[in-house]
């Protein structure tokens, strides 16, 4: 496991958070340039469908959010398409991808 520092293991606290309230299977947290945090799980309605991440950027983007400095996923990978969303906002955003315990399985560094 990759220690990480205290704002992404707070990350990773908010993203646990999404993923147990929601029951989606999927919890996601993103920081803003600013430092502020975003957390959501994934949303599926007939009409809509958002990955953990997807939500999060979504979340952070709709609050003015003009890039971010890091994401964290549990229950994602490495092709999801908030991945996608990230980095197009951020380019350089470092993306963690951890277990449901918080233990990190894979970081993405641009």
């Amino acid at each position: 496991m990759t220690d990480l520092g205290d704002e992404d293991a707070k990350l990773v606290v908010l993203a646990r958070g999404a993923f147990g309230r929601t029951g989606s299977g999927q919890g996601a947290a993103v920081r803003d340039l600013d430092g502020r945090t975003y957390s959501a799980g994934a949303v599926s309605l007939t009409s809509l469908s958002l990955t953990a991440l997807q939500a999060a950027v979504a979340a952070a983007v709709s609050s003015g959010a003009e890039g971010f400095e890091a994401a964290v996923v549990i229950g994602g990978n490495p092709e999801d398409p908030g991945v996608a969303a990230l980095h197009e906002v951020s380019a350089q955003a470092a993306l963690v991808f951890a277990r449901t315990d918080g233990s990190v399985i894979e970081e993405q560094h641009e």
